[in-house]
């Protein structure tokens, strides 16, 4: 945990420095990922295949589920792990409950959406990691996350993702 908290404190001691900085902190770690749900419904809108958008769509939806609604969940029914502000007593510039904070479930739920996203296209599948990891970055910043965290909702969503797509594989249009 040493590590970990210096890696914390190194990178949340960029709270407080700058109006501009806390503003932008929370904008990326509250609402940045509600743009990347409208880009991706538009993304699916796009698409002429019917049976592409649709593949497209239900994978995405059941890759989130996966990684955010059932694993993340279970992972948390079986470590209360207690979220920075509730351990170094300060307040987040994000307000949230003290709930279990591993894994993160923004970065379980957008990290999943991004990977889904490259299965449209690969240029905006990294635009969407790329969006998705400063999402994570910004709850670390804000005090609402650990960075393992936002690590283990990496890899909750990685895992969803591979799964989805071994279940889904012959589905896919050509």
């Amino acid at each position: 945990m040493n590590l970990e908290l210096s890696v914390f404190n190194f990178i949340h001691n960029l709270a407080g420095q700058s109006v501009v900085l806390d503003w932008l902190v929370i904008f990326l770690g509250s609402y940045l990922g509600y743009f990347l749900l409208a880009g991706f419904v538009l993304m699916l809108f796009r698409e002429k295949d019917w049976r592409a958008r649709f593949y497209y769509c239900a994978f995405a939806v059941l890759a989130v589920i996966l990684s955010r609604g059932l694993l993340t969940e279970i992972i948390r029914f079986f470590s209360d792990r207690p979220r920075p502000f509730a351990v170094l007593s300060f307040e987040p510039l994000i307000n949230h409950t003290a709930a279990a904070a591993l894994p993160s479930g923004h970065a379980a739920f957008y990290i999943a959406l991004a990977l889904s996203v490259f299965l449209i296209s690969k240029k905006w599948g990294w635009v969407y990691l790329f969006a998705a990891l400063i999402t994570g970055l910004a709850r670390v910043i804000a005090g609402v996350h650990w960075p393992l965290d936002i690590a283990a909702g990496a890899l909750v969503a990685a895992l969803s993702f591979f799964v989805i797509k071994w279940a889904l594989e012959r589905f896919r249009p050509r």
